[in-house]
């Protein structure tokens, strides 16, 4: 199986690439058009600002190929919000994947959210053998709010959505890479797909 991820120089790489060796498989880093299109799984991860990471897509043309592939395509984190239309984040115009706008969490809350929260709602093969309230990572200030394409969902001062998915297109607020047993089942599972 040929597994990408995408590397536009603002994704937390390593620890996919790690998490995808523990479970027997290797992955390929690049922003080869070519490579990315003869993949069978494609992984978007991404950390930090939209707007730079934004910026970075689009140096490199990937802003227009992301959104034609035809494979399964994972965004973690920040990939998955690149994913929707618009971001808070610097007023950033995404990808327009998923008809979706990412929005900053609330006065009130603790931003960034970091650490260990529960999912629920769990929706599609994704989530196979993965426990309805199983805990996982999240490092994130800003969130999709819950949609038709919602596929699972955690509470921060309010339900929102930690997974969404259309098409061949899914995505994970939380890192499944640093979610233990269950968030590598969780890419595991979309391997399978």
């Amino acid at each position: 199986m040929r597994i990408v991820i995408i590397d536009y120089g603002a994704g937390n790489v390593q620890s996919v690439m790690f998490a995808l060796k523990r479970l027997g498989f290797k992955a390929k880093l690049s922003s080869n058009e070519e490579e990315i299109r003869r993949a069978d799984k494609v992984i978007f991860p991404g950390v930090g600002h939209a707007k730079s990471a934004m910026c970075q897509l689009m140096e490199q043309r990937l802003d227009l190929l992301i959104p034609q592939l035809k494979q399964p395509v994972l965004g973690v984190c920040l990939g998955m919000q690149l994913m929707c239309n618009f971001s808070e984040e610097g007023e950033t115009k995404c990808l327009g994947i998923f008809d979706l706008d990412v929005l900053k969490f609330k006065e009130g809350n603790k931003i960034p959210k970091i650490g260990w929260n529960n999912i629920s709602d769990l929706k599609t093969p994704l989530f196979n053998k993965v426990e309805e309230g199983e805990f996982m990572y999240f490092v994130h200030s800003y969130y999709v709010p819950l949609a038709k394409e919602t596929i699972a969902q955690a509470d921060y001062g309010g339900c929102y959505s930690s997974a969404i998915n259309k098409n061949n297109f899914y995505g994970c607020q939380f890192h499944p890479e640093k979610s233990g047993d269950a968030g590598e089942q969780i890419l595991k599972n979309f391997l399978e797909l």
